[in-house]
């Protein structure tokens, strides 16, 4: 360990001495960790115990539902033949991903909030943070294959706006998804091998990228790796939801003027329904950016304040980047697989008593129904 660090680290805890008894949040860390542990974390005092134990229960919790959530999205698309398309095997990875997400960071978690602190050794902090980025990475971007997908699908099924792509094949999904992955493997890869590097965060049972490091080399790795995965991503979600709801938006104008030109109430087969395909593609676009926006963003703030020093972080502050990104598992198989008319139908088939309300297909449509009403029946699945 640099000599520099210990010292400011020593000086960082006598300093502290008088107010709070000599006593750090880092005084449970393992011997052999002590070299990962940045000396800012000295100037903070134990965490109350009750933090953890709230800490492990809610990430009890959300491993739980994550589990079961995306276990079921997962048996659910697999084994229903009608469901085993392209598209949804973006869906299915998603939920593979989240899965594994928590299948391997709750228990750790659980075990570490009891002991107050990690005690897995280097190695296993170096993977888990490792898996953590992994996985999460490839979430991000499996979301963002998803939009791109349904833009691709929707705007194609209404050129309005001039763009139009081909239909998604089992062997293109397949190449995005290793895309996908090979893309978080090589960013998350980075830290292992010398750029920026992974280390205990400052509640002490978790662990993830060094956003403390005064050097620019390592603080570099967080500014580009925001870039790639979490800004390119968001704006390719919000590109791709923004053209979606222009192009239902402008075909249901459209319409609404032959409906009046041909004097029927309406040509669309869901005229029946309270909410028009506009309003129900701009619900789902808006609460899947919001959703991404809470779940990641807590996380690149803490980063962030870190690198640039604009706030000083204690470790009570950095438990809820941890919680609002391994949220972000719990409620994707219900934005992006209980949001599924067609899921729904074969969830209820298969496991009737985890659905609430009517799965009944929508009537038959009229004879006199347009072509475009198909389009909008298909973008409404889609999204």
């Amino acid at each position: 360990m640099d000599v520099s660090l210990l010292t400011e680290a020593k000086s960082a805890a006598q300093w502290n001495g008088p107010t709070f008894g000599n006593k750090t949040v880092v005084d449970l860390v393992l011997p052999e960790m002590m070299h990962l542990i940045d000396p800012h974390w000295y100037q903070f005092p134990p965490m109350n115990p009750l933090w953890h134990g709230i800490l492990g229960f809610v990430i009890g919790c959300l491993g739980l539902i994550s589990w079961c959530g995306n276990g079921v999205v997962i048996y659910i698309f697999s084994c229903t033949k009608s469901l085993r398309t392209p598209s949804n095997l973006l869906v299915v990875n998603l939920a593979f991903s989240d899965f594994l997400m928590m299948v391997v960071m709750c228990p750790f978690m659980l075990v570490n909030c009891m002991n107050e602190t990690w005690v897995f050794g280097p190695l296993m902090c170096e993977l888990y943070a490792f898996a953590g980025s992994l996985f999460g990475c490839t979430s991000i971007w499996t979301m963002v294959t998803i939009a791109f997908d349904r833009y691709n699908v929707i705007v194609k099924v209404f050129p309005l706006i001039g763009l139009s792509g081909k239909p998604l094949t089992i062997k293109r999904a397949l190449l995005w998804l290793a895309l996908v992955w090979i893309h978080a493997a090589v960013w998350t890869i980075f830290p292992m091998v010398g750029w920026n590097r992974y280390v205990p965060e400052g509640n002490m049972t978790a662990c993830g990228t060094d956003y403390l490091t005064k050097d620019w080399f390592h603080k570099s790795y967080i500014l580009v790796y925001s870039v790639f995965c979490y800004w390119l991503p968001l704006a390719t979600i919000i590109y791709s939801y923004w053209f979606i709801v222009q192009a239902v938006a402008a075909h249901e104008k459209q319409m609404r003027e032959q409906a009046k030109k041909m004097n029927v109430a309406s040509l669309r087969s869901a005229e029946a329904q309270n909410q028009s395909a506009e309003c129900k593609l701009a619900k789902v676009a808006l609460m899947t950016i919001s959703l991404w926006f809470m779940a990641w963003t807590p996380y690149l703030i803490i980063n962030f304040a870190g690198i640039f020093e604009t706030m000083t972080i204690s470790p009570l502050v950095t438990i809820w980047g941890s919680v609002f990104a391994k949220a972000n598992a719990v409620y994707n198989p219900i934005v992006y697989g209980i949001s599924h008319p067609k899921y729904r139908a074969a969830l209820n088939e298969k496991l009737p008593f985890l659905v609430c309300g009517s799965t009944d297909s929508p009537a038959p449509a009229a004879d006199n129904k347009s072509q475009a009403s198909n389009g909008t029946t298909t973008a409404e699945e889609k999204a």
